[in-house]
């Protein structure tokens, strides 16, 4: 399996991947936490934004280079993590007003379908459930890029993007 990059933000779901490769038949990667990153963007108060990530996630996703609408993807993401770089507001994120973690202790995403649109472009369509909800989402993506990294492997990446109300 194929090492991966994640990417996430805001009431913008961020969505990026990368990993190690095979060429000529689907390629599947493993989300690497340690270059990737869940985060997200809030209004906070109407007048500043608020950013935040998830420090704990795993995932993979395949890519098929010749039939790309054949690519999965799936990522979970421990809700405990959260982190805004202030404690207390952490604890109450965790808390029952917001993410109830204690009773929801996991995000996941499966999706549905992928469709490139040229340019590096492309719509990650899944199924996201949060806070018990599952509903379905359209990530905008973005291909950051492909090749071999300096220690001969084979990394993809994406990042892409999603609003939730």
């Amino acid at each position: 399996m194929k090492r991966a990059i994640l990417t996430g933000a805001s009431s913008a779901l961020v969505l990026g991947l990368a990993a190690g490769v095979a060429q000529a038949e689907p390629e599947t990667y493993t989300i690497d936490p340690e270059h990737s990153f869940v985060q997200f963007k809030i209004s906070h108060l109407g007048f500043s934004y608020l950013v935040g990530r998830f420090n704990n996630f795993e995932g993979e996703f395949t890519y098929d280079p010749d039939n790309p609408s054949a690519s999965e993807v799936t990522a979970t993401v421990a809700t405990e993590s959260v982190d805004t770089n202030h404690s207390e507001r952490d604890r109450h994120i965790r808390g029952e007003d917001f993410l109830e973690v204690s009773e929801y202790p996991e995000a996941r995403f499966v999706s549905t379908s992928f469709e490139e649109h040229g340019d590096g472009e492309a719509t990650l369509e899944g199924e996201l459930t949060l806070h018990g909800t599952t509903r379905e989402i359209a990530i905008d993506v973005e291909h950051v890029g492909a090749g071999e990294d300096p220690w001969g492997g084979y990394r993809r990446g994406f990042e892409g993007t999603v609003t939730l109300e």
